[in-house]
């Protein structure tokens, strides 16, 4: 078999274990019930301080989008931040207090809000580089296709809980790919840590093209 071949042959097999993974989760977890959109916007004026009260103009490009990403995941970073699962400092105090029923409906108000579409930067290298990555992995460093678990257009996949990439700003997913990578960020310890092993030899110039890619993909 060629070197295509053996591509083509890996990119499936990614998907496919993908694919089974992503059945699992939704076939395994319990119905989700959405949070109350109107509720969440009157808890929501304070997050804009930070988020933008669009939700998708941070103040600054470390700080996550949050307007149009999948409710389900929203809510489980929200739950693992208030409970310290997952640290962030900047946001020490800001969940205290809230019940589920506050955080569902937080989730619930950012999911409905618009999305902030991106435009990348980068060069043509630069960007073929991390299209290839994203749409098909790399077969000789073992890593899986994000488009895969993420979808070709970065909407990411809301019944099982993977997050919308497509317009995410560069600084923060660079930030959060050399957190999984550097075993800093383990929020992906109940989907087999897949993010952590697709980050792992992912060195800084493949991270900072796919930021950038993704920033864009739509």
């Amino acid at each position: 078999m060629n070197h295509k071949g053996r591509h083509t042959l890996f990119a499936t097999r990614m998907r496919l274990n993908a694919v089974a993974l992503t059945a699992a989760l939704i076939l395994s977890a319990p119905a989700f019930a959405g949070g109350d959109v109107e509720a969440g916007k009157a808890q929501a004026a304070p997050c804009g301080a930070c988020h933008g009260q669009d939700g998708a103009t941070g103040l600054d490009g470390t700080y996550p989008a949050l307007a149009g990403q999948n409710e389900k995941y929203l809510l489980r970073q929200l739950k693992m931040i208030q409970s310290g699962a997952r640290e962030l400092p900047m946001m020490t105090g800001q969940l205290n207090g809230k019940s589920d029923a506050d955080l569902a409906n937080l989730a619930a108000y950012y999911a409905s809000l618009p999305p902030k579409l991106g435009q990348a930067a980068g060069d043509d290298a630069s960007i073929a580089l991390a299209k290839s990555l994203y749409m098909g992995g790399n077969l000789k460093k073992g890593i899986a296709a994000c488009a895969a678990c993420h979808s070709p257009t970065g909407i990411g996949n809301a019944p099982a809980g993977f997050p919308r990439l497509s317009g995410q700003s560069v600084d923060y997913t660079v930030a959060q790919l050399t957190a999984y990578r550097e075993g800093k960020r383990q929020t992906d310890e109940d989907y087999g840590h897949m993010m952590r092993d697709v980050a792992a030899t992912l060195n800084d110039t493949e991270i900072r093209a796919l930021a950038d890619y993704i920033h864009g993909v739509n």
